[in-house]
């Protein structure tokens, strides 16, 4: 199925850090099972949901219909689509009365995560986000090693700007690990991913 934005074009799929000790079972790996991260991020909403700990849902991407065929009668398959406009970012919420926006990559190289994944149009959403108030970060997961990283949005625009200053297209995993937080698997919820957004609250808190 061919999707394309507005405009015609295709659509394409593209603080020193701290490791978050979050439970005595925080070591073991529960997120090799073939899940996608869109999966288990979903999956662990779920469980903040039903917790009352928060409200984040995957974002609904509204499309346009323009060619369907008809097999059978009982069945339909949508041949063509387009975006109704350019997507934003993946999930939105609230936690702890804070707005919380965010993306979810993954990445299959060992070293670096490419910027390339990102849209302009997504950064630019994330900033205007954070200049009102909001928590913006990036979910990046190393899909060899199933290592998850939480990055803040300040500190994702400085290496977005970095590339478009000239420098490297790409994250080191070293930066990373220097500047983001890196969370393990868990059992409830899989990812527990708002400690780390406790931490970016609270860095907030403190400026």
């Amino acid at each position: 199925m061919n999707f394309h934005y507005p405009n015609g074009s295709s659509f394409k799929n593209t603080n020193k850090s701290k490791q978050l000790n979050l439970s005595k079972n925080s070591s073991i790996n529960y997120g090799d099972r073939g899940m996608s991260l869109e999966a288990e991020l979903n999956q662990s909403n779920e469980y903040y949901l039903d917790e009352d700990i928060a409200v984040v849902h995957k974002k609904p991407t509204p499309i346009q219909i323009v060619n369907v065929d008809y097999p059978k009668r009982s069945a339909a398959v949508i041949k063509e689509a387009y975006f109704q406009h350019a997507s934003t970012t993946d999930y939105n919420g609230v936690y702890r009365g804070k707005y919380i926006d965010f993306d979810a990559k993954e990445t299959t190289s060992n070293t670096s995560f490419p910027l390339s994944n990102f849209h302009e149009h997504q950064i630019e959403h994330m900033r205007k986000c954070t200049q009102l108030g909001g928590i913006t970060f990036a979910m990046i997961k190393f899909v060899k090693s199933d290592e998850l990283f939480v990055l803040a949005g300040p500190n994702l625009f400085y290496y977005w700007d970095r590339q478009n200053n000239g420098g490297r297209k790409s994250i080191s995993k070293t930066e990373l690990q220097d500047n983001a937080y890196q969370i393990k698997y868990h059992f409830q919820p899989l990812i527990p991913y708002l400690s780390a957004v406790d931490h970016i609250i609270d860095d907030r808190n403190n400026i």
